[in-house]
């Protein structure tokens, strides 16, 4: 079962939806009609991911940055959450 958060992608504008967290992968997702089709449903499987950094501009921002050079800004609510699963998921270590 995804561990789920609630999150804004920073691409063009502040994007809300919602992040899942899965052994596999990380998922965004938003309803929103107005935005391009790779971001509605962007999913960044996580050994593709190469690093993950922080920022702190009001809220948490993470920085996804790819084995392909691309590079994913999201504010992501609960961080320490976020990097326990994220963490222990990209290091394979059992938590629950």
């Amino acid at each position: 079962m995804p561990k789920v958060f609630v999150c804004s992608l920073c691409h063009g504008g502040i994007l809300g939806g919602g992040l899942y967290l899965t052994p596999e992968s990380l998922t965004y997702r938003t309803q929103k009609l107005t935005v391009d089709d790779k971001y509605r449903n962007l999913k960044l499987p996580l050994n593709d991911i190469q690093t993950l950094t922080w920022k702190w501009i009001l809220f948490p921002v993470a920085a996804f940055r790819m084995n392909s050079g691309e590079e994913y800004r999201m504010i992501i609510f609960n961080k320490p959450r976020f990097n326990k699963y994220y963490h222990a998921y990209k290091s394979q270590v059992p938590i629950d």
